[in-house]
C-alpha cells in the first residue's frame, strides 16, 4: 500500500504532495515512527502529537497526516520532501488509515461493545466465554486484559487507540477468530478511539458517579456513554442489550431505538431477559429466567445479584450474536469469576476474605451488600478496606466513605493510588462522611499495613472485603510505580496470621 492507496480512504480537508513508496505502518506516537510509516499527528487529552512532527520525520516518516495543520513548521516537512494530509478529526482519520493498513479486519469480525460505569469487564469476559463455548474464536479487549485468539496479553488501556485495536483485530483473524468482545469507556467514546467500527451488539450495564474530573457533569458522562447507541457519531448496533435497572435506561432506549437498533432489556423482575426467582449462596446463585426465547432454571458460580445482572447482559449479547438459548443455559454453569472481581482470597482461614475493584460508591455499596447477605442471621461481621485514587474525582470520596460506613461493622480507610496527592490529604476527605455513619474505623494510609488489620481484627465467620484495586498488580504513588497485588498482600498475611497463632 502507497501513500495515494492509504490516503483515498481518508476523508480529508487539505493535500499537499504524494508518494509512491511502500508503506511500512501507520502511528500516531512519534517514538514509534520507523523508515516508511505514516505519522498521523493529532490532538490528544493530554498532548498534542502535532508538536512531535520534527521527530517523526527523523524517525524516517513517510507522510504526515495532521489536524492541526498551523501548528507545526510546514517548511520542516516539505523540505523533507513529505506528503501531508490534512483533516478535520484525527482520531477519525487514524482509525481510517488503520483499518486501511491493516486490511480492513473489523469487516471479518462481528462486534459487541460493552459500556457502563459497572460490570464492564465481568459482562466482557462472560460474553467471550460463552461465545467460547459455542465454538466462535474470539478477540476480547478490556481493562484485565486483552484476548487474541486463545493468546492473553497484558492490557494498556480499556480502550486502545483505533491504531493499536485494528492490529490486534487484524492478528485475530489471521488465526481464525470471527468475535470480537471490547469494552468501550467513556473517554474512549469521547475521544473517538472507537472509530472504525461497527459494533452488531451493544452493551449498558449501569451508570453511576465516576470519572467527573473527567466529564465535569452526569449529563456530559451520559451523552458520552450514549454515543455508542445513538448512531450520532458511530454506527448504531443491530441490538442494544440495556439494564432495565438503570435510571438512564429509558433515555437510552428511546435513543438506541430511533436509531434503528433492537431493544433488548435486562433485569431482576425487569425487563425482556429477567430472573424472576432467584437464589444467593457464598459459592454463586441459582435463578429462574424466563425471555422471548424461552424460559430455563440456570445454575451460576458467580455470586451476588451484581452478577447475576451481568451474566444476564452476557447471555442476552451472546443470543443475539446468534449462540442458542439452550447452549447458553448449558454454558453457565462452567462460566468462572472473572480475577479481580468478587475474588476469593483462601489461605485456609475461618472466614471469608474477597478482594473486589470496587471503585465507585456504587459498586462499593452493591460490594457490602453482597457481604451483607453472606452473613445474614450468622452475627459475624463485614469488615472493609478501601480507599480513593488521587488526582481523580475528589466529589466521590465523601460518597464512597458513607457507602463503606453504612454497608460495614468495622471499616480501614486507607490508600488506593494516590499518585500525586498526599493520601492523609485523601483520607481527610473521606473521614468526615465515614465517621458520620457511625461505624467502628481507623486509618491507615499504608496498604499492605491496612489489609493486615482487616484480616486480623476478622473472626470465624466474618467477611473481609479489600476493596478498589482489584486485578491491579501496582500501586502508584508519590510520582512512582511500585509492584502491589492486593491478592498476594492477602495471602502473605493470611500466611503470617497462621504461622503466628494469632487466626482467631
Amino acid at each position: 500500500m502507497n501513500w495515494k492507496e492509504l490516503t483515498e480512504e481518508i476523508t480529508a480537508v487539505g493535500a499537499g504532495g504524494s508518494s509512491d513508496a511502500p508503506i511500512s505502518g501507520v502511528e500516531y506516537d512519534s517514538r514509534r515512527v520507523r523508515p516508511g510509516a505514516v505519522f498521523v499527528a493529532m490532538k490528544g487529552g493530554s498532548t498534542d502529537g502535532n508538536k512531535y512532527v520534527d521527530k517523526a520525520i527523523v524517525g524516517g516518516a513517510l507522510g504526515i497526516i495532521t489536524d492541526s495543520a498551523p501548528t507545526f513548521d510546514h517548511l520542516t516537512v516539505y523540505e523533507a520532501g513529505l506528503p501531508v494530509l490534512e483533516v478535520e478529526h484525527g482520531r477519525r482519520a487514524l482509525a481510517q488509515a488503520s483499518a486501511a493498513f491493516f486490511g480492513h479486519p473489523e469487516r471479518k469480525l462481528a462486534s459487541t461493545g460493552i459500556t457502563g460505569t459497572n460490570g464492564k469487564t465481568t459482562t466482557a469476559f462472560l460474553t467471550e466465554a460463552l461465545l467460547n463455548a459455542a465454538a466462535r474464536k474470539t478477540i476480547l479487549v478490556g481493562t484485565i486484559e486483552y484476548h487474541v485468539a486463545g493468546e492473553t496479553r497484558p492490557s494498556i488501556h480499556t480502550t486502545p487507540e483505533s491504531r493499536d485495536l485494528f492490529e490486534l483485530m487484524a492478528e485475530g483473524v489471521s488465526r481464525g477468530a470471527t468475535e470480537l468482545v471490547t469494552e468501550v469507556s467513556s473517554h474512549g467514546l469521547d475521544q473517538g478511539r472507537a472509530s472504525g467500527i461497527a459494533f452488531d451488539v451493544a452493551v449498558f450495564t449501569n451508570l453511576t458517579r465516576d470519572h467527573l474530573d473527567y466529564h465535569q457533569t452526569m449529563e456530559k458522562y451520559f451523552a458520552a456513554k450514549r454515543l455508542l447507541f445513538d448512531g450520532t457519531v458511530y454506527p448504531a448496533p443491530r441490538v442494544a442489550v440495556i439494564n432495565a435497572h438503570d435510571e438512564y435506561s429509558n433515555r437510552l432506549a428511546v435513543a438506541a431505538s430511533r436509531a434503528g437498533a433492537e431493544i433488548r432489556s435486562y433485569g431482576i423482575e425487569k425487563g425482556d431477559w429477567r430472573v424472576v426467582r432467584h437464589r444467593l449462596t457464598p459459592s454463586g446463585a441459582s435463578f429462574d429466567l424466563e425471555s422471548p426465547a424461552g424460559s430455563a432454571s440456570v445454575v451460576s458460580r458467580l455470586a451476588g445479584e451484581v452478577n447475576i445482572l451481568n451474566l444476564l447482559a452476557a447471555f442476552t449479547a451472546a443470543h443475539a450474536r446468534g449462540i442458542p438459548f439452550a447452549d447458553l443455559v448449558a454454558a453457565v454453569p462452567d462460566l468462572k469469576p472473572v480475577p479481580g472481581r468478587f475474588q476469593l482470597v483462601d489461605g485456609g482461614q475461618p472466614f471469608t476474605a474477597i478482594v473486589d475493584y470496587a471503585h465507585t460508591d456504587d459498586a462499593l455499596r452493591n460490594l457490602t451488600t453482597l457481604a451483607r447477605q453472606m452473613t445474614a442471621n450468622s452475627g459475624t461481621r463485614v469488615i472493609t478496606v478501601f480507599g480513593c485514587g488521587g488526582d481523580r474525582d475528589r466529589t466521590k470520596r465523601p460518597k464512597m466513605g458513607q457507602a463503606a460506613g453504612e454497608g460495614s461493622d468495622f471499616v480501614v480507610a486507607t490508600s488506593d493510588n494516590p499518585r500525586t496527592e498526599e493520601p492523609l490529604a485523601i483520607l481527610a476527605e473521606i473521614e468526615p462522611a465515614l465517621k458520620a455513619t457511625g461505624v467502628q474505623y481507623t486509618i491507615e494510609p499504608d496498604r499492605t499495613t491496612a489489609i493486615r488489620l482487616a484480616l486480623a481484627a476478622a473472626a470465624p465467620g466474618d467477611v473481609v472485603l479489600i476493596a478498589g484495586k482489584g486485578h491491579e498488580k501496582e500501586q502508584i504513588l508519590n510520582g512512582r510505580t511500585i509492584p502491589f497485588d492486593d491478592t498476594e498482600v492477602a495471602l502473605a498475611a493470611l500466611n503470617h496470621l497462621k504461622e503466628s497463632g494469632n487466626e482467631q
